[in-house]
Formats: structure tokens, sequence, C-alpha cells
């Protein structure tokens, strides 16, 4: 399978990688929460940028992403925008989206970005190429917080993030019961079988739990954990979830 570097950290190589969010609402708690964050020796750093009151202004973006890059040092960014249709903390449209995304990446002020699946498709592809013209990697997502799609579905989805150009592909979906937490993992194992690409999958909520955990041993290369405030149900701590991953090394 080909592996994904961030940095220094390899997606797709050794143990699975844990990313903790940033979401603060303003620059000085990004700030402050990015070393809190710090502290906790992530992998990954994603930044929710939906969740910032300025993301709509492109000079207070700009600044504030140059100040986090600067506090992060070598650990790597990863940029998103969720939005509101996705689980995200504000809506937008679609041009508003790639404006935003655009000036991340054009200014270089990211290590991966995170583009949605769900957009027009030339748009989508327009980003990826611009993105890997500035040496930026892209995670391309699909986000389901009602119900988990068929394993067909899921598996399709990741399919056509590859052929997409994803970097990596990742996707997450909120089960109902056991058997859609299943769902996911069978579908997880199919597509690291057959795609050339690092996955990124999990079950949101308490269902979903034990995916964040055990998601790596069916071929998921990374997890979300959290120190403070979650980004999504069903999210665990840095620590139980290190020591977790931990226990289930081979």
């Amino acid at each position: 399978m080909k592996k994904v570097k961030l940095n220094n950290v390899v997606l797709g190589d050794g143990s699975p990688k844990i990313a903790v969010p940033i979401v603060a609402a303003d620059q000085t708690a990004m700030i402050e929460q990015a070393r809190t964050v710090l502290a906790a020796q992530p992998d990954v750093v994603e930044w929710r940028i939906d969740f910032l009151a300025d993301v709509l202004d492109s000079a207070k973006l700009k600044t504030a992403a140059l100040d986090l890059k600067q506090a992060l040092g070598e650990t790597p960014l990863l940029t998103t925008f969720r939005t509101a249709k996705e689980g995200g903390n504000l809506a937008i449209d679609e041009e508003t989206y790639f404006q935003i995304l655009r000036l991340v990446v054009e200014n270089e002020l990211t290590t991966a970005i995170d583009v949605e699946l769900f957009h027009q498709k030339e748009a989508v592809m327009r980003i990826v190429e611009l993105a890997h013209v500035h040496d930026i990697k892209v995670i391309m997502s699909s986000h389901d917080f009602k119900q988990t799609p068929t394993d067909c579905e899921i598996y399709y989805r990741l399919h056509k993030m590859a052929d997409l150009g994803a970097d990596v592909a990742k996707i997450a979906v909120m089960p109902q019961n056991p058997a859609d937490v299943l769902t996911l993992l069978s579908a997880t194992h199919q597509a690291h079988e057959k795609l050339d690409l690092p996955l990124i999958t999990m079950a949101m909520g308490d269902l979903g739990k034990v995916t964040r955990i055990a998601g790596a041993v069916f071929g998921s290369a990374l997890t979300f954990g959290t120190v403070g405030t979650a980004s999504a149900p069903g999210q665990l701590s840095i620590a139980d979830l290190r020591q977790a991953l931990a226990n289930l090394r081979i």
C-alpha cells in the first residue's frame, strides 16, 4: 500500500497515528489550545476552521493559520472546514467553501487539507490538483451523521476518493446497531485490500468507539483522540486511545 508522509509522520506505516482536533473560536484560544494539545504529543493536529469566528475574513484566517503553523513546528497540521451538511459548525455555499480551501492551499498554510467528496466534481478535482502543486496532501472525506451506508456504498465512496486523486481516503458513519459497526469494519478491510492509499475510517458515537481503537486491525491508518473538547461524537481522550492502541499492538 502507498504510504503518505506528513512532515515526519508516515500514514500507512507501522502503528496507527493519532490526530487531535483544535476547535477554538478565536486566535488567542486557538494558540492556547495548541499548546495544550502539543503537550500530549499527538502525531497530527487537526484544525477545525469551521469553528473559527473569523474564518470568512481572509486576512484574519491567514494570520491565524501562520501563527498556528509556527506554534506547531514540525507537528503536521491537517486543516479542515467541515460543512454543516456533514456535521460541521457553519453553513456556507459551495463557492465560499472552495475559496477558503484555495486560500489555505495557495498560501501553503497547512501540511494536509480536508476536501469533502460530495461537492461539484470538477471543483474537487481542481482543488486536489492545486494542493498537489503546492505539495499539500489531500485527505478526502465523507461523513454521515444519520446512518451507516451499506458496505458496498462505503467502499464505493473510498474508491471514488482514490479516483479523484486523494492521498488519503476518509469516511465516518453513524451506527444504529452493532451490525452497522461490523459493516464499517468490513468495508474498511475490503478497501484496505484493494485500494492503494491509506484509509481513515470510523463509526461515531458510543457504539462506534471500538472502531477508533480497533480500526487499525482492519486497515485504518489514523484515529482521532481528544485533549479537551471533542470534534465528533465518540472520540476518546488521547491518553486512553494511546493505551488501547498499545494493548492491541502485535
